[in-house]
């Protein structure tokens, strides 16, 4: 009997991804495998995932995931195989008035799969800051903001880095976020929020446009929560760039 998916689920392994910066970065990725296993085969397909994910821990990115696929794919001799590989990223960020250093973390999501529907997606979340224009418009003397998160998928004709993702995201909201402030900085971006007003609809608009407007995305979601501060309930807007075309 053909199985139309076996492999591993939910195996945290060490990785190691390329920076843009030029250096490599020591992660760990929670890993989904699997392949459509053909009716003949009969050994364990769990030694050959591990195998290879072996042979290519040492360096992982869009630039050999689909190697990475086509050599499960050839090992069982399956139709298909198909990745999910999700784990945190961390750039060193500085903060905007002291220059003082701290790490953000982000995660972020390579998915892909090679024989039937071939497709790879490089995806992000990446939180930030929004402020209300409304409570700003109606307040005499302040408006409420709240941490956001974006969500940012794409599927891409050329390699695109994660750094890039990560700052396409950033550049929708009314300010960033930052891991350490001192107090230059806490006015910093306070008044960068409250200069800057966003709802949600607006960074999912933004997030759009910068996306359209990269020469190596082929398509695109975005989409963003945002955990109010005055309801119990999120704000959420999500666009795909098959909606804008």
């Amino acid at each position: 009997m053909e199985l139309k998916s076996v492999g591993i689920k939910d195996i945290r392994y060490p990785i190691t991804v390329r920076e843009k910066s030029g250096g490599l970065q020591q992660t760990v990725a929670t890993i989904d495998l699997q392949v459509n296993l053909p009716r003949e085969y009969r050994d364990s397909c769990v030694s050959a995932f591990i195998e290879v994910l072996n042979k290519h821990q040492d360096e992982m990115s869009n630039r050999i995931f689909r190697r990475l696929l086509v050599e499960v794919k050839e090992r069982l001799r399956s139709e298909s195989a198909h990745v999910e590989m999700t784990f945190p990223y961390f750039i060193e960020k500085k903060a905007p008035v002291s220059g003082t250093p701290s790490l953000m973390e982000y995660t972020c999501r390579f998915t892909g799969g090679v024989g039937q529907d071939e497709d790879f997606m490089l995806s992000v979340w990446v939180p930030i800051t929004t402020l209300c224009p409304c409570s700003k418009e109606i307040s005499e003397m302040g408006a409420h903001n709240q941490r956001g998160e974006v969500n940012l998928n794409v599927k891409y004709t050329d390699f695109i880095w994660l750094e890039e993702l990560i700052a396409m995201a950033e550049s929708g909201a009314s300010c960033e976020v930052f891991a350490l402030l001192k107090r230059p900085d806490e006015k910093f971006v306070t008044e960068r929020a409250y200069d800057n007003p966003m709802f949600v609809e607006d960074v999912v608009r933004k997030v759009a446009e910068t996306a359209l407007a990269h020469p190596h995305i082929d398509w695109f979601s975005v989409g963003v929560e945002s955990f109010e501060s005055i309801h119990k309930h999120s704000a959420y807007a999500y666009v795909d760039s098959d909606e804008l075309r």
